[in-house]
């Protein structure tokens, strides 16, 4: 009987009344402290960055309140100059806060040497999707004496011979010495 007289006291209603309005005080000062502080609603647009040199890109975030991330990049796109932005994330025209970073893909130098495959005794048609799907030209075809008749016999670079295992640029042209199907 004690117990229900004191659920229903005077007392101990307007203790959690009081409980309440202090959660309900301490709730809102909160938000309205995180609000300023994450600067709610404040965003900063990224500039387009594509194209330009890492020292000119770092001076644009500069004056935008954001900071850079270089990532590594073997991607080379002959587009741009060497050590030029080739793509930024996030992209431009994007609404970030400030302070925020932005990740940078540069150019590199030049084109990243390959591995230059065991293509010799294979036919022209297997060959070329090969060398293409490298990132290799096919350059000149020169076809020798030898019985069989498109079959690669050698790989030439800037007219000295390839051989299988041999790392050239990407992009490089490679000559193919074939057979033209004729017996010595």
């Amino acid at each position: 009987m004690n117990f229900l007289k004191f659920l229903f006291s005077r007392s101990l209603v307007r203790q959690l009344g009081l409980a309440i309005v202090a959660c309900i005080i301490f709730a809102f000062l909160t938000l309205k402290w995180l609000k300023s502080y994450t600067n709610h609603g404040a965003f900063v647009e990224v500039p387009n960055l594509v194209g330009l040199s890492l020292n000119d890109a770092e001076i644009t975030l500069d004056n935008f309140d954001l900071r850079t991330q270089v990532q590594d990049s073997s991607n080379y796109n002959p587009k741009y100059p060497s050590g030029a932005v080739i793509e930024q994330e996030p992209l431009a025209g994007a609404k970030v806060k400030e302070n925020r970073k932005i990740y940078l893909i540069l150019n590199p130098s030049d084109y990243r040497n390959v591995l230059v495959p065991n293509v010799i005794r294979n036919t022209l048609r297997q060959t070329r999707p090969t060398l293409e799907a490298l990132g290799f030209k096919v350059g000149e075809l020169i076809y020798v004496n030898d019985l069989g008749k498109d079959e690669v016999i050698e790989l030439r670079f800037r007219g000295r011979k390839l051989n299988p295992g041999d790392m050239i640029r990407k992009t490089s042209t490679i000559d193919l010495v074939l057979g033209n199907g004729i017996r010595r």
